[in-house]
């Protein structure tokens, strides 16, 4: 499959001038329960000069869904995006994510990264520091991806067997088929940071639509969607195999994550649980306004291609 070159690579402004130019994002976050842990979360990522897109899922009660509308009402740059009904094992959960990026792409010409949410993430810093590290990092994409055959041989029947997506579960009737032809498959996460050029690739490109058409009937497309897309492309170039989220829940006590959050440059966390994950929430709120760590992502990147390879 020929690949496609990011405009990424082309750089049309001074250095001078897009180093003092602040990083904007565009955040995507879905909904369908839970409206005041959304409130907060909306409200510590915040800013007038931003761009904020709500989904609501259809199956939402009545209820969740005039809250939510009645809350994001009150923001100028904030909107809400056509509902879908989520099937989190089918493509309805990247198509509308897709459908995110072509919106946020029309509404405002002004942002720099898109960055999806849910309501169980929260920002580790604030949006000045998050900007500033996205703004020195300006042509790179954030999500994990793994060699699907090599490393998760385990989920290969995700695309070697036909899906049919329904309304509320995914249909019986499966069957073989074969795999895209000269494409190697991926896998990684559903959480991801793309740069505007990535988006207008997603929402607008060709080639996107021939992934579209295989995926479309797989399961689980939210892990390995993107993943196989971007590196079967020239944007593999630009990706680093981290999400920037940590997760908290794991068998490791809390003194464990806040070193592990110490030396990281993580900038948000997923599954913090406010009964048993007090002294996290402690250390987030001390450290909301401190830098972030120096990490060599260079270096980080070969340490995790040894570890892969290994």
């Amino acid at each position: 499959m020929q690949a496609y070159t990011p405009d990424t690579y082309v750089q049309t402004e001074p250095l001078a001038a897009l180093a003092g130019s602040p990083v904007k994002i565009a955040y995507f976050i879905m909904v369908h329960h839970e409206a005041e842990k959304f409130k907060k979360l909306f409200q510590k990522i915040y800013t007038r000069d931003q761009v904020y897109l709500i989904h609501i899922d259809r199956k939402s009660k009545d209820g969740f869904t005039e809250e939510i509308q009645q809350f994001i009402i009150q923001f100028p740059n904030a909107y809400i995006l056509e509902s879908m009904n989520i099937n989190p094992g089918g493509f309805s959960i990247i198509q509308t994510q897709i459908n995110a990026m072509e919106f946020l792409l029309n509404v405002s010409d002004d942002w720099d990264f898109f960055i999806n949410l849910s309501v169980e993430d929260q920002p580790l810093k604030s949006q000045k520091i998050i900007r500033k590290f996205l703004g020195q990092n300006r042509n790179k994409n954030y999500l994990f991806y793994y060699d699907q055959k090599f490393y998760r041989p385990d989920t290969l029947q995700r695309i070697q067997n036909h899906f049919t997506e329904l309304a509320y579960k995914i249909s019986s009737l499966i069957y073989k088929r074969e795999f895209m032809k000269d494409v190697v498959p991926y896998i990684g996460g559903k959480w991801v940071i793309f740069t505007r050029e990535t988006c207008r690739f997603f929402s607008s490109n060709d080639k996107v639509m021939l992934f579209e058409d295989f995926y479309l009937h797989t399961f689980l497309p939210g892990d390995s969607f993107f993943q196989t897309v971007l590196m079967n492309t020239d944007f593999r170039e630009i990706i680093v195999n981290d999400d920037k989220r940590a997760v908290s829940g794991s068998c490791r006590n809390s003194g464990e994550l806040i070193q592990e959050l110490k030396n990281n440059s993580q900038l948000f966390i997923r599954m913090l649980d406010p009964a048993t994950d007090k002294d996290i929430f402690t250390y987030i709120e001390e450290s909301y306004d401190l830098p972030l760590p120096e990490i060599d992502e260079v270096a980080r990147e070969l340490k995790i291609n040894r570890h892969q390879d290994n």
